[in-house]
């Protein structure tokens, strides 16, 4: 019998504790970084998605000629209001000979780690040389493997931190503070942005929103601040000023995809280059000089603080999630995880004539019937007795 190895949410959570959070996002680096630069020869398109009032609930597949995957997600930006989630996501593995699954997981820890790890994969080839300020606006369920990626990426030392939910804000200052942060709560986005070298924006609201302006990026950020804008991913999801987008570099990751879903839906102007060009060497990354400004002279600084602009370049990062990298997530974790960690799961009917599947239908009614005997042996007292005894008590 075939059987297909399942991971849940407590092995999952168990996985990463073991690995440690920060190492598992930079191995998962490397492991984008390699299925990045081979791109051309995978088969991609963009995400299966349904949209309704509350959401969108969406498939993301992908493939090369061995192993085909895909995640089931959902976005549901009032979950949280009603005790639920904003995302669920659970992936499948399957052998493209034969169609058969071969792995089955949650993936909604798992999609906090692969955003995380795409998002210092771009920061890796995008970010300015010595960036230690990460300014998170928005610190829910993504924002402490955003800090980690970010860290692992680019050493970065120092998080400025916003969101309108103050219990949000002081949920992520806390556990930054545990994992070695210096932190600084800040009083608004203006305020967290203020001497940043790198920007991530992952606010969850439905709306065509501005959560970064213009000024903030290029006159209060320090020059040549990378932004990883990950919050908008679907159409009338946005969260940066037109603006920033017509005067930075713009990196995407599939363009089909993120015309329709991503920053760049307000912007259809704007050309774009994809993430793995990068990686693969075919186009130029960053630009700019590092940084000169150390993190203890953007923790002096006030909010409102003005900066000459200069020639340093501004980048961003219009991510929206694709579905690459959750193939990618998963085959990583398919090698990585401990046999001991899984369950094995009965999904594959195999009769033992490929073509007789109606033969499970007969061996279960069988199975039924052979248990309803039993059952009614048990009932008469007849259980366990041979054949002469049962002869005798009919007769008596």
């Amino acid at each position: 019998m075939t059987t297909v190895p399942f991971l849940d949410v407590a092995s999952t959570a168990r996985w990463v504790a073991h690995r440690g959070p920060e190492a598992v996002i930079a191995r998962l680096v490397d492991a984008l970084a390699a299925d990045f630069v081979r791109w051309p020869d995978l088969d991609k398109r963009a995400r299966i998605a349904s949209h309704s009032r509350d959401g969108v609930i969406e498939l993301m597949p992908a493939s090369d000629d061995v192993t085909y995957g895909f995640k089931f997600v959902n976005g549901h930006p009032r979950n949280p209001v009603r005790g639920f989630q904003t995302v669920t996501a659970f992936g499948v593995l399957a052998d493209v000979r034969n169609g058969y699954p071969t792995f089955l997981a949650e993936m909604t820890l798992l999609t906090a780690l692969r955003t995380a790890a795409t998002s210092a994969l771009a920061a890796r080839y995008l970010a300015r040389a010595g960036s230690r300020t990460l300014a998170l606006i928005g610190a829910g369920s993504q924002s402490e493997f955003q800090a980690l990626g970010m860290r692992a990426a680019l050493g970065v030392t120092h998080l400025r931190v916003w969101d309108t939910d103050p219990g949000a804000q002081a949920k992520l200052a806390r556990h930054a503070r545990a994992l070695g942060f210096t932190v600084h709560e800040a009083s608004d986005a203006a305020d967290a942005v203020t001497g940043a070298d790198v920007i991530t924006t992952c606010t969850a609201d439905k709306a065509n929103a501005t959560v970064l302006t213009h000024d903030m990026v290029f006159r209060l950020a320090n020059p040549g601040v990378h932004v990883n804008a990950i919050g908008g991913d679907c159409p009338g999801k946005t969260e940066l000023d037109p603006a920033i987008l017509r005067g930075a570099d713009v990196y995407v990751e599939y363009e089909p995809q993120t015309r329709v879903e991503g920053e760049i839906q307000q912007t259809p102007d704007v050309a774009v280059t994809e993430l793995w060009e990068v990686v693969a060497g075919h186009r130029d990354g960053r630009r700019g000089a590092p940084a000169t400004v150390g993190p203890e002279a953007a923790f002096e600084r006030r909010a409102g603080d003005r900066r000459t602009p200069d020639d340093a370049t501004v980048t961003v990062f219009d991510s929206v999630g694709f579905a690459v990298e959750d193939w990618a997530t998963l085959r990583f974790v398919h090698d990585d995880v401990p046999a001991g960690l899984l369950q094995h799961l009965d999904l594959v009917a195999e009769p033992e004539d490929p073509k007789d599947l109606y033969s499970l239908v007969l061996a279960a009614q069988e199975d039924d019937r052979a248990e309803a005997r039993h059952a009614l042996d048990r009932l008469m007292g007849l259980a366990g007795r041979g054949p002469a005894e049962v002869l005798a008590t009919a007769r008596a």
